[in-house]
């Protein structure tokens, strides 16, 4: 498409269709942005974002995947990123999200409502009270997020070398591993062709022989901390950052490779990691995470979550949410995961939050004739679950009525069965009776 006549000069923020080879569809030629320039070997390769996608999708390409004839200079006056350093990312917004109507708000959240099953398909809308001096909202949760932690959301720093990849693959284990983004590993690692990693503590290395020779000094065959679950080949161990400081690093530098909306940050003293492991005759081998703040004020129960991409799409996401509930039902409290979102992560909660107040709906019983009724106070504490997160799932699910004066769940027959298909591809559950977890007063041990 390029034409190797023309003598323009393609230079970093200039935009133009570049070709994306898609292995799922056919080609396609979205509009890109150049952010990087570089030669190798005489040829000249270019750093592009598709506009419109996500970041994770940024790649080099070569002068012919680019259509010049439609190339766009970049605006004096467009120095910093659009939107931030967003406009890379497809949020999964739940004010674009269909079935929205206002803002969820906890008002009322002690009235009973009754709960309606259907024989045919029945639509409905959601009618709320609005409160005082309404305003959109995003699930009717504040969008501002905390600006401290191990990983932590930040545009502020967002330049031109944080929004480009800069490993090009990891070796975890028996795993190798694409980033999807940027991580402040060491400048002199990021030009190997692989950075190595122990399965067991996560130090890096340049070389296989320099993780050989690691590999016979490690005694570690599991994550550092205490076993607080296991229940087949699954694990979950508990990981204190003040204890473990290279390990919870580490685990950082890592899960920021995948993580867009977080920047990293080295005071781990705050947190606890409970990571999820598979184990084999080798050990634990280490499936995902999740971080929390040993204090928060702001009722969050999750800081940071991942599942690493050889284990996505396969259950394992929802059980580390489910897992996070679990604990905050063991300490008696609501809890909600710190925002924003990824757009994988709001999925992932979307899902587990639909089917965990599905099954509560649907397993009350009439009494003395009338239809089941429950407070959302109550669904609240069965499940751990925020109020406003409650809220905002009945509306995302359009089940919430308001009619003569009282609030109505509408479970249609499509819901029903949705949610029945649902839970029978839902192999992988926690089991409480496998957990062994005692909750600490953070606020009486100091320092952490």
């Amino acid at each position: 498409m390029v034409d190797s006549s023309s003598s323009v000069e393609i230079v970093e923020g200039c935009r133009l269709p570049v070709l994306r080879k898609n292995q799922e569809h056919e080609d396609e030629w979205p509009l890109a942005e150049i952010l990087s320039v570089k030669e190798v070997s005489g040829r000249k390769l270019y750093y592009v974002h598709y506009i419109d996608f996500n970041k994770r999708l940024d790649e080099w390409v070569t002068t012919e995947r680019l259509d010049v004839k439609k190339l766009q200079f970049p605006k004096k006056e467009a120095k910093t990123p659009t939107k931030n350093g967003l406009s890379g990312s497809r949020p999964s917004s739940p004010e674009r999200e269909p079935g929205r109507k206002r803002k969820a708000n906890c008002e009322g959240a002690n009235e009973m409502i009754k709960v309606l099953q259907y024989n045919k398909p029945q639509s409905a809308s959601v009618f709320l009270p609005p409160p005082e001096d309404s305003q959109d909202s995003s699930d009717g949760i504040p969008t501002a997020p905390r600006m401290t932690g191990s990983l932590v959301s930040d545009r502020s720093h967002d330049d031109i070398v944080t929004r480009m990849k800069n490993i090009e693959c990891i070796e975890l284990g028996r795993h190798r591993l694409k980033p999807w983004y940027f991580s402040p590993y060491p400048q002199e690692l990021t030009t190997l062709p692989i950075l190595y990693l122990c399965e067991f503590c996560l130090k890096y290395v340049k070389s296989l022989k320099c993780l050989q020779r690691h590999l016979t000094k490690c005694n570690l065959r599991h994550p550092p901390g205490n076993e607080i679950y296991r229940k087949g080949t699954i694990s979950f161990f508990e990981i204190d950052g003040r204890k473990n400081k290279n390990y919870s690093q580490n685990l950082c530098l890592l899960a920021k490779c995948f993580l867009d909306h977080k920047t990293l940050y080295y005071d781990t003293d705050p947190f606890l990691f409970y990571v999820m492991t598979e184990y084999d005759s080798k050990g634990f081998h280490i499936v995902g995470y999740f971080s929390k703040e040993k204090e928060s004020t702001e009722d969050y129960n999750v800081a940071c979550i991942l599942t690493l991409p050889p284990y996505q799409r396969r259950g394992y996401g929802k059980l580390l949410i489910e897992f996070s509930y679990e604990l905050s039902k063991v300490e008696g409290k609501t809890g909600t995961p710190e925002k924003p979102l990824s757009d994988l992560g709001l999925l992932s909660y979307r899902s587990y939050w639909s089917q965990t107040i599905l099954e509560i709906l649907m397993d009350l019983k009439p009494e003395n004739g009338e239809r089941p009724q429950i407070t959302i106070n109550e669904i609240s504490e069965i499940t751990s679950v925020k109020k406003e997160d409650v809220i905002s799932t009945l509306q995302y699910l359009n089940l919430i009525n308001y009619y003569k004066g009282q609030y109505i769940l509408t479970l249609s027959e499509d819901i029903v069965e949705g949610h029945e298909k649902a839970m029978q591809k839902r192999h992988l559950r926690i089991d409480p009776k496998c957990l062994h977890f005692t909750p600490k007063d953070w606020s009486k041990r100091g320092k952490w």
